[in-house]
């Protein structure tokens, strides 16, 4: 299987499983990672989705030697590269080693990005005669204007403590803590109310590119919305009465 799939403790665990091609996406991996990530939207029992990859290399990118039809592809590419902007759960991402052209871009889609010291990052693109068209965004978002045009114009490759320090990657572990380290912080994450961490992604996707009256207007509805819920009326009784809270709708898994 090109993408294995793992469930435990509320995590979707998603791992890009093609080593000896670099983790390199073939369409039905695109697919496949979309409808993951979609179909934890209405499930319960998922509360953080984590995608990792097996081998040295985190994802090279497309696979280009797939010979996909181009009006087939792009809407499939469009979905997986606006992930992260889109979904209301959230995606953790361990970058374990080269994350390059497609591979960056997916990695763009992770709400907290975990790497190795020795991961790599680069949209190389153009140097095979392309632009990062559907990846550009992503990037742009999580690097800046500036940063993400020079890369794209360069094609140059940058270290973990570049990516770091331009706000990419959020945190550094050692190769060999690397994925164990993430799946912790993704059921950390998983832990917290459902229902705060949508409506506060909700919050996030729509208020983009607002005014400050439209975001306050956004912001104020969707408040009100989660002060009316059992979560937040679980999360503060739990706070009172010093315990765990025990979040409605939410089932475990394990």
């Amino acid at each position: 299987m090109d993408i294995v799939v793992e469930d435990h403790d509320r995590v979707l665990h998603l791992i890009l499983n093609r080593p000896a091609k670099r983790n390199a996406l073939t369409m039905q991996m695109c697919k496949d990672i979309v409808a993951a990530v979609r179909s934890a939207e209405s499930r319960n029992d998922v509360g953080c989705t984590l995608i990792s990859a097996n081998g040295t290399v985190f994802c090279a990118g497309m696979d280009l030697s797939e010979d996909a039809p181009v009006d087939q592809l792009l809407p499939v590419h469009e979905q997986l590269f606006t992930l992260g902007a889109q979904t209301l759960k959230p995606i953790v991402v361990a970058v374990n080693g080269a994350a390059l052209a497609g591979g960056l871009g997916l990695a763009a889609q992770g709400h907290i990005v975990l790497a190795s010291p020795n991961a790599s990052f680069g949209l190389p693109e153009v140097r095979i005669g392309f632009w990062p068209f559907v990846v550009y965004r992503a990037i742009e978002a999580a690097v800046g204007k500036r940063r993400a045009l020079e890369l794209s114009l360069t094609g140059a490759s940058f270290a973990t403590e570049q990516a770091l320090a331009w706000g990419l990657v959020h945190r550094v572990h050692s190769d060999a803590d690397l994925q164990e380290s993430a799946k912790k912080f993704a059921r950390e994450i998983a832990r917290s109310s459902p229902r705060a961490i949508s409506l506060g992604l909700e919050y996030v996707r729509d208020a983009e590119g607002k005014s400050l009256r439209e975001a306050g207007e956004i912001a104020a509805t969707l408040r009100a919305k989660l002060m009316a819920s059992g979560d937040y009326k679980e999360g503060t009784a739990a706070f009172r009465e010093k315990r765990e809270p025990r979040w409605p709708n939410s089932a475990d898994r394990s």
